[in-house]
């Protein structure tokens, strides 16, 4: 897609999508990023990272040297896509290990954490990224289940990650976490989305004032449209020819035009930098 352009019409029909049958495909890099050690020797712990954004933040995280952990939901659904993103880390030069389970699990979490820093010694950034929509016309369509279910994996999966993560984590350490445009504006049919986006922005900022004694940054990063699997997944053939259309510059942005925050959140760079989002949204203007 060039400026201006939002995609062509198509669906999936499951959650959370295959980046493989998208047309045109995602770019989650470019031939223009150097890498220039920025995250050398350090060890990344991503969730949702076999496509779509997850894959853009880990490959740039190879990239700057980083060795990367993986974790995405399931083999079955999504075993193309995680296999291509452990080929792409391990061309631009970083180690990888790939996880295939629900965040939503406590004892999913539990056993990542204690693979990695069995194999890696610890943990010097963690980026919580994975998430699930489900968009609905009315609040009465919304399920008791569905509505469980999203914050279940938005927020419930991001404490779980992130309690496992913290002991293993030394100072000088990072966590990112991926909060929404919908957070700040809303969204008409992807209300319990947006309600789990508004709670991840508090929770960056009231765990970021409660970890700077332990100088571990606690930052977010917030989306606009972005072309990743979940929105053909998510919405229909229609919407999705006009997704991003809506933004000032009339278009979706892809998953390389914002990994390059995720790094900046990760490295030293930002040492100065806790409890803040950035906001990568194609212009729109929003507070706070």
């Amino acid at each position: 897609m060039s400026d201006k352009q939002t995609p062509p019409p198509q669906h999936q029909e499951q959650q959370p999508g295959s980046e493989q049958k998208m047309h045109p495909q995602p770019v989650f890099i470019t031939d223009e990023y150097r890498g220039s050690g920025k995250l050398e020797g350090k060890v990344a712990v991503i969730s949702g990272a076999d496509s779509g954004i997850g894959r853009a933040v880990a490959v740039h995280f190879a990239r700057e040297g980083a060795r990367v952990a993986m974790l995405y939901l399931s083999p079955e659904k999504e075993g193309a896509d995680a296999r291509e993103t452990e080929q792409e880390i391990s061309a631009a030069g970083g180690e990888v290990l790939g996880f295939a389970g629900d965040i939503g699990d406590e004892a999913f979490c539990r056993k990542v954490i204690d693979e990695v820093t069995g194999k890696w010694g610890r943990i010097d950034v963690l980026v919580n990224n994975a998430a699930e929509q489900h968009p609905q016309e009315k609040l009465e369509d919304i399920s008791t289940e569905q509505w469980q279910r999203t914050f279940q994996t938005n927020v419930f999966g991001m404490f779980l990650l992130t309690k496992a993560a913290l002991p293993h984590m030394p100072e000088g350490g990072s966590i990112i976490n991926t909060t929404s445009v919908t957070a700040y504006k809303g969204s008409p049919q992807l209300i319990d989305y947006s309600a789990t986006k508004g709670a991840i922005v508090a929770y960056t900022r009231s765990l970021a004032m409660n970890l700077a004694s332990r100088n571990i940054r606690v930052n977010g990063v917030a989306p606009g449209p972005i072309w990743t699997p979940l929105i053909p997944s998510t919405f229909t053939e229609d919407q999705v020819a006009e997704f991003g259309s809506n933004t000032p510059m009339q278009r979706p942005g892809q998953p390389a035009e914002l990994a390059p925050a995720y790094v900046y959140l990760a490295c030293r760079d930002s040492s100065y930098v806790s409890g803040q989002v950035l906001h990568v949204n194609g212009g729109t203007v929003v507070n706070g």
